[in-house]
């Protein structure tokens, strides 16, 4: 059997959660298939006391505990082999957008450390130099559920994962823009037709109506794409 293209390891203090939905659906056949593998590392593991603690109070005093950094470096020194990155979700890192997730599926490896309690000592993230990444304005309980977002849009960009590539192209973001609305039988639905420009059978026009759609959805929704689209639309002209 060959080697997996891609190689996801987890360092987690519950790696009952995983593989949850990563088990199911594309991302689970993938893995049944071998096309990726996940490996899950149990931090707590790596404790050195015989109460097997992970965490302590924060200096300098506040709420909540902070995660040791001797009992992480030593699940990081075990678990990462220096192939590819070092993940650390955080909802102060860098906001994971399609660009970076394409960027992933091409690393062989990638290694996601999830953060509990108020985080991770600073000191063994330098130590490390973890790329941290944010799924989202919003705070969770744990990295294990942004660990499952983010390995999940990764697997999908690997090759053979999806089956037609075209898929991927017409998704959110590949073009700087949301994806189109999008319509399936009946043709009729609640008294509400499918456009008819679909019913039509002129791709071009269907192209046309496609496009439109996406540039006004992102419009109206997400100004901070569109200026970026526009933007690289003005340069694009430009250089022609």
């Amino acid at each position: 059997m060959t080697a997996p293209a891609f190689k996801a390891t987890v360092l987690t203090l519950f790696p009952e959660m995983f593989p949850g939905p990563l088990g199911h659906s594309l991302a689970g056949k993938a893995l049944k298939d071998g096309l990726w593998s996940l490996e899950t590392v149990d931090i707590r593991a790596h404790a050195r006391d015989k109460h097997r603690t992970v965490d302590d109070t924060p200096f300098g005093g506040g709420a909540g505990m902070v995660m040791r950094p001797d009992v992480v470096d030593a699940a990081i020194t075990a678990a990462h082999p220096g192939e590819g990155p070092l993940i650390y979700l955080t909802p102060r890192g860098e906001v994971l957008r399609q660009p970076r997730v394409k960027a992933l599926a091409k690393e062989p490896a990638v290694t996601i450390l999830c953060g509990r309690y108020e985080g991770v000592d600073q000191r063994v993230l330098d130590k490390h130099n973890a790329l941290e990444i944010s799924i989202g304005d919003f705070v969770l309980s744990g990295g294990e559920a942004a660990a499952i977002t983010l390995l999940d849009a990764v697997v999908r960009m690997v090759p053979g994962v999806v089956g037609k590539t075209e898929s991927l192209e017409d998704e959110s973001f590949e073009t700087g823009l949301l994806e189109y609305p999008l319509y399936t039988r009946p043709q009729v639905w609640n008294d509400v037709p499918v456009p008819d420009v679909l019913m039509s059978g002129h791709h071009a026009n269907i192209d046309k109506w496609r496009r439109q759609q996406a540039e006004d959805i992102t419009r109206q929704r997400r100004p901070d794409l569109w200026s970026g689209y526009v933007a690289a639309q003005k340069q694009e002209q430009e250089g022609q």
